[in-house]
This record gives structure tokens, C-alpha cells and sequence, in this order.
């Protein structure tokens, strides 16, 4: 029995990153013999064993042959004799197979180091284009090692395109797309994610929403990159920059997809077209299966954008309908989110990088505005019941009120 560092940690080792997380194979082993030695058996298609100690996933070396479509299309042997190199051979790229012995020697029988030294992302073999969840891991892999100057290899993405073409993604479950994809929008660069998947023509396949904003104009004044789907890319940076969370980076993906629905005869503008694409962030959502927080930021952030980018113009009446509709009092850190998302709208265009956005500053004043609205004074008055609401409302509204003069006063 001989047991191997695998994948990543071997990886990001060589690459001089922390390591977070420790995947083991173990050559010439049986399920029987790994259990004898304390191992406890977690896989479920194949033999995968939690150590007793360290809690860390041991493998059986195994190979495996395509049996159906989708990614779980694949039929897996494990046996004593399946050989290091055979379990590396079925890997996705160079980089990642690789194996470190106990000793601390490096195993690279595909020219990993060489890769990596490169900075390229290379599929290990043919049966890459097997498995169509390939195509979100290499454009996810891009997304986390571009600062590092990583692209993917023209070979590569010739697969990739195979795949796409293939048909083979329409086999993907959503929810492991939804898994992939806020992995993906987590990642240092979340717009290479969608750049490599538009360049192989899976973003049409799996985004077709997002695709379709391709060669959108918008208006230059505002929008000197004029594309709408380079604004996107824009926005993704920034939300990357920002640290943004996932409810934010997935609602700036949907918050402008309506403008894809503009008729040509309206272009560059696009009007009304934050309805649309609240409608079609739902649709997104929907076919993905995204989580609620997600889904529903994207829905305000769609819909609302463009009332946070003039929060300063707004009227106190309708200031008050937008803090409501995100339920400030109740989940104060909806706003964080909220006007998150827009100032990094606000910046994902070109030169537009480092304007201020006081509408941030502006809507959480106008948020603690609300908070200090006192109901017990009220109750003192003697309002109650359908009365109080009627008051407190009334209070909200005043509140603000006197915040936007206090916000409009001059300095002294």
C-alpha cells in the first residue's frame, strides 16, 4: 500500500499558496484492508475513507470509462492494481495531476510543473471532453488563477468547444451548474469565469440571458465601454474588488440582462428596462435553482438599481417605498448588499472606476433615519392598532423628511 498527496494541495504547494484542504490516494489497497486499518467508508460510487485521525478523504486509485452523458455518465474500477498514473491519467488538467509521495517527491507524469511554470490550464487527455462539467471547472480554475497570469490552453478550449457543442452540458443538473457558478463568482476574478465559458460557446448554453447582452450598446456618456455585456465583466471586477458577497456578485450577473430585450429601433437607451430584467433575473434564478438570499437580491437589485444610483434625487415618499421594499428595519443587512451592488454598477464602467458614490452613504443615513423612530412614543400618544400603523408611517416619512433637508443643508 503506498499513500499520495493528490490535486490541489499539491497544486497550490508548488504555486507557494496556503493550502486549505489535503485529498489522498492510496495505491494497492482493497475497501477490506482500509477498514482493518481504521479507515471509515464515506463514497458511494466508489471507495472513498475518512482517516480516523485527521478526518481527511482517502481514495482508492481508480479509473473510469464513460457509461452515459452528463457527468455522472462514468462507470469507475477500483482494484490493487490500478496504478498511480492511471488514477492522474483520468484528471481534468496537468496542473492538477499531480501527486507528492510520503518521502515529499513530486509525481508528474503529464507535465504539471511545466504547465504551471506556463501558466497554463491543460486538459491531461482526450477523455476531457468526456465530462461536460470540465467546461465550468477550467473557466472556474481561470477565475481563481488569472492574478497569477493563467489562461487556458488553445487545445483546451478547442474541447471545450466540442463539448459545447456537443450537447453534453444540457445534461448538467442545475443545481451542480448554481454549485459551480457561486464557486465561480467568489473567485479573484468572477468575469474570466464567464469570459472563458462566452469564449467557448457555453455561456449560450448555460446563460443564454447573459449571452444575448453581447454587442448591446448603451449610451456612451454613461457608458464609454458602450457593450453591455463588457459593462457586465466591468461590474464583476469591481464586486471582486470590493469584496462583495455572493448575493451581491449573483444579482450585478442579472441586474442588467433586460437591456438584452430593448428593440433595436430604441438602442442606445433602455428604457423601462430594470422590469425586464427583474423578469428575467427570476427566470435565471428559477432554471438554476439558486438560493432564496440570492434570488431575491437579485430581484431588487434588478428592479432597483436605478433608484439607488438617484437616491440624492429622490422624494422623501419614495425614498420611503424603496428602504420598505427592502426591508431595512427587519434585515438591515439587505441594504449592505443592495448598495453594494450598486456602487459596483456605478463603477464597472470605463473611467468611472474610482467616482464616489455618496448614494451608499446617503441610503444607509436614511436607513438609521428609520431606526430611530421611537413606536413607544407613539403608543404613549395613545395610537393603536390600525392607528399606530397609520402613525408610524407617517413618522418614517417625516423621518425622512428632515434627514433629506439635514442632507441638503449647506455646511457652515
Amino acid at each position: 500500500m503506498k499513500i499520495y498527496l493528490v490535486g490541489g494541495a499539491v497544486r497550490d504547494g508548488l504555486l507557494g499558496l496556503p493550502v486549505t484542504e489535503k485529498d489522498w490516494v492510496v495505491v494497492g489497497a482493497t475497501p477490506d484492508e482500509m477498514e482493518q486499518q481504521g479507515f471509515r467508508p464515506v463514497g458511494k460510487d466508489f471507495p472513498v475513507f475518512l482517516h480516523p485521525e485527521t478526518r481527511e478523504e482517502y481514495a482508492l486509485a481508480r479509473t473510469e470509462r464513460k457509461s452515459g452523458h452528463g457527468y455522472g455518465g462514468f462507470h469507475f474500477h477500483t482494484a490493487a492494481d490500478v496504478s498511480l498514473e492511471d488514477d492522474l491519467l483520468r484528471r481534468d488538467l496537468t496542473i492538477n495531476a499531480m501527486a507528492r509521495d510520503m518521502g515529499g517527491q513530486v509525481v508528474d507524469p503529464f507535465n504539471g510543473r511545466v504547465d504551471l511554470k506556463a501558466r497554463l490550464l491543460r486538459h491531461v487527455s482526450p477523455a476531457f471532453a468526456e465530462d461536460p462539467l470540465r467546461v465550468l471547472r477550467v473557466a472556474r480554475f481561470a477565475a481563481r488563477y488569472h492574478w497569477l497570469g493563467f489562461r487556458v490552453a488553445d487545445d483546451t478550449l478547442a474541447l471545450m468547444k466540442q463539448l459545447a457543442d456537443s450537447g453534453e452540458l444540457g445534461y448538467l443538473v442545475p443545481e451542480r451548474v448554481w454549485k459551480e457558478t457561486h464557486r465561480a463568482l467568489m473567485e479573484p476574478a468572477p468575469q474570466v469565469f464567464f469570459q472563458v465559458l462566452h469564449a467557448c460557446g457555453a455561456l449560450e448554453k448555460l446563460f443564454p440571458e447573459l449571452a444575448a447582452l453581447d454587442g448591446v450598446p448603451q449610451p456612451e456618456a454613461h457608458h464609454p465601454e458602450i457593450d453591455t455585456l463588457v459593462h457586465q465583466w466591468l461590474c464583476l471586477q469591481q464586486a471582486a474588488r470590493m469584496g462583495l458577497p455572493l448575493t451581491a456578485r449573483y444579482a450585478l450577473l442579472c441586474h442588467d440582462l433586460g437591456k438584452a430585450l430593448t428593440p433595436r429601433e430604441e438602442w442606445p437607451r433602455h428604457i423601462a428596462h430594470e422590469i425586464r430584467s427583474a423578469r428575467l433575473a427570476k427566470q435565471v434564478s428559477r432554471r438554476l435553482r439558486v438560493d432564496r438570499d440570492s434570488a431575491d437580491m437579485a430581484l431588487l437589485v434588478a428592479e432597483y438599481h436605478t433608484h439607488c444610483h438617484r437616491a440624492l434625487e429622490l422624494k422623501p415618499a419614495t425614498l420611503w417605498k424603496l428602504l420598505k421594499t427592502l426591508d431595512v428595519l427587519r434585515r438591515p443587512q439587505r441594504l449592505e448588499c443592495f448598495v453594494g451592488a450598486c456602487e459596483a454598477d456605478a463603477r464597472g464602467r470605463t473611467g468611472f472606476e474610482e467616482r464616489p458614490y455618496p448614494q451608499a452613504d446617503y441610503l444607509r443615513g436614511a436607513a438609521r433615519a428609520l431606526q430611530q423612530v421611537d413606536v413607544g412614543a407613539l403608543q404613549a400618544q395613545g395610537h393603536e392598532g390600525a392607528a399606530l400603523g397609520k402613525a408610524l408611517e407617517q413618522a418614517r416619512l417625516n423621518a425622512l423628511k428632515e434627514y433629506k433637508a439635514q442632507w441638503q443643508a449647506p455646511s457652515p
